[in-house]
This record gives C-alpha cells, sequence and structure tokens, in this order.
C-alpha cells in the first residue's frame, strides 16, 4: 500500500506539473534591472484610456490595470525617450484568459501616424490549461505590415507573482529580455537601417481585448464570464535620452539624459552588444521555448525580410 500511494503522489505531481508547465531555471545572466532606478508610476505615467479601470495603489508605486467588459486600460509616460532601457515588473491575471493581451512597448503613432516606429512586448492570454505566450514584434518606420514577429512560452507562472519584461533599444540593437534574460536580439544593420526604430517614443502600459487575432488566431474570443482581468504593474524603469519639446518636426538628437543612473544604455560601451553570459541565456530562451519566428515563416514571406539572412 505505501508503495501504492507513492505512485499516485508522483502521478499527481506529474498532473499538476503538466497542467501548468514545467519550471525551469535560466542561465546565470547579468541583472540589468539592479541597475537602474525605479519610477514611480504616478511621476512616470499619465493615464492613457480606461480612466475608471486604472488603479494606483501603495503610493502610486503599483498600478492595476482592468479590462472588463465596459473597457481596457492604459498608461503612456509622461517623457519621449530616443533610446534607452525600459522595464516593468507585471503580473498576469489567472485563469481563463484566452483574447486579453497585456503590453509594455514603445510607439511614436501620436507624432507620426504615417510612418511610427514601435517595440512590443505583447504577453497573450491562454484557454484552459495552456500558457501564456510571450510575443515580441518590431516596426519601424512605418512598416506595420510587415511584422517581425517571435513568440515563446514562459519557463515560468506569470500569474504567481511579477516579473521583469524589459527593453533595451539603442542605435546598435534592440534587446528583449525576461527577468533580465535576453529572449531576442534585433540588431541594426545597413540592410535594415530603412526600418529600424530610430524616432523618439513614448512608454505604454496597456490591457486590451484582442479577440480578433490574439489566441490561435482569434479561435478563442474573451470570455467576459471570468471578467475583470487584472494585469498589476511595478517597478518601472525608464532610464533613456528624454526628448526636449517633442513635435513631429523634432530631430532625433534634441534630447538630453536626465537618468539617476551613471549607467548609459544609450552610448554605454558595455550595452553596445551582448556579454557571453547573456548570449548564453539568449541561445537557451529560443532553444527551449521559442515556437515561431518570423524568419522561419516562409508560407507567409516569399523572400524573407534581409535580416533573417544574418540569423
Amino acid at each position: 500500500m505505501a508503495l501504492l500511494s507513492h505512485l499516485m503522489f508522483f502521478c499527481m505531481m506529474i498532473v499538476v506539473v503538466s497542467s501548468r508547465g514545467a519550471i525551469y531555471t535560466p542561465p546565470s545572466v547579468p541583472h540589468l534591472t539592479d541597475r537602474f532606478n525605479h519610477v514611480p508610476i504616478n511621476q512616470g505615467y499619465s493615464e492613457f484610456f480606461g480612466h475608471s479601470n486604472i488603479h494606483l495603489m501603495s503610493n502610486g508605486s503599483i498600478a492595476n490595470l482592468i479590462l472588463d467588459n465596459s473597457s481596457g486600460s492604459g498608461l503612456v509616460s509622461r517623457n519621449k525617450y530616443n533610446y534607452g532601457f525600459f522595464s516593468a515588473g507585471i503580473k498576469l491575471p489567472s485563469g481563463f484568459t484566452s483574447g486579453v493581451v497585456i503590453a509594455f512597448y514603445l510607439s511614436n503613432a501620436d507624432l507620426f501616424p504615417h510612418n511610427h516606429d514601435e517595440i512590443d512586448i505583447e504577453l497573450l492570454g491562454h484557454e484552459k490549461r495552456r500558457e501564456w505566450v510571450l510575443q515580441t514584434n518590431v516596426y519601424g518606420n512605418g512598416s506595420v505590415h510587415t511584422g517581425r514577429e517571435e513568440k515563446l512560452y514562459l519557463w515560468f507562472d506569470p500569474t504567481q507573482q511579477f516579473h521583469q519584461y524589459s527593453i533595451l533599444w539603442n542605435t546598435h540593437h534592440i534587446v528583449f529580455l525576461v527577468d533580465n534574460v535576453p529572449v531576442r536580439e534585433f540588431i541594426h544593420s545597413a540592410a535594415i537601417s530603412s526600418v529600424y526604430p530610430s524616432k523618439p517614443m513614448s512608454v505604454y502600459a496597456t490591457i486590451w481585448d484582442a479577440s480578433e487575432w490574439a489566441t490561435h488566431g482569434g479561435k478563442y474570443p474573451v470570455n467576459y464570464q471570468y471578467a475583470p482581468f487584472v494585469a498589476s504593474f511595478w517597478e518601472i524603469e525608464m532610464e533613456g535620452c528624454i526628448l526636449q519639446h517633442p513635435t513631429a518636426d523634432s530631430a532625433a538628437t534634441s534630447c538630453s539624459r536626465r537618468g539617476f543612473s551613471s549607467l548609459d544604455p544609450v552610448d554605454g560601451e558595455e550595452f553596445a552588444k551582448l556579454s557571453q553570459e547573456q548570449i548564453n541565456g539568449l541561445e537557451w530562451a529560443t532553444r527551449k521555448f521559442m515556437f515561431y519566428s518570423y524568419c522561419k515563416d516562409t508560407s507567409r514571406y516569399k523572400v524573407l525580410p534581409p535580416e533573417c539572412h544574418a540569423n
């Protein structure tokens, strides 16, 4: 009976792990998020949309963004940045979240509606017993019809506690990081200079209904019986070159560095390329968790984008 009990317990543990996804320990990497100061949300952000669904707590250091059948919600940074390091600790809603998207991203569509840039971290909700999906995307100079998406599963349960989602953007590369582990590097080269994001951008945090496309191409829309969906944000970091008096004619160089850290993610040499530890982390994440890359989608792209040939 003792042996049978142990076997039953072991089988139950397998079911629990398989229904939530296996938990993996990533390689050791530098903790960039420990090297920049946090910006209180109520000081660094303004309301973008969904006023009644934005709840600030802990003296403005935490924001709960809510999606219900009345509206989603979002925040936008008070400043615009021309390159920098941007990060947020995010805790995702649990349960049946298909069609729900939580996004942490940079965009300048307000100033450049016809040729805007965008750098996206999007967290795509799931149907029952499926994992959240991390989608990254890069748009440059209005190329919004040419998505450069990559999709990965996460190596942890993102609904249990806060995890850090970060973007490093400078003239050398764009790096997406999760808990400081690089999950994607988009390198600036002459071949893609015309579509590399280069104009000043605002930083956004949003939750919204993406039923038309988010979960298996829109197969599973948002089910508001499970609402409200709450995404929590804290430990915001925004360190970069702040644009002064932004207009649509603003030159990319008309900005100043006003960060508190002595580290410079814009021009600092240590941010120009990945360290060997970061390369190891990137290879680990893409090998184990990536399941879609536009560079491998030959049915969508008869001629692959130029940067794909360097990968």
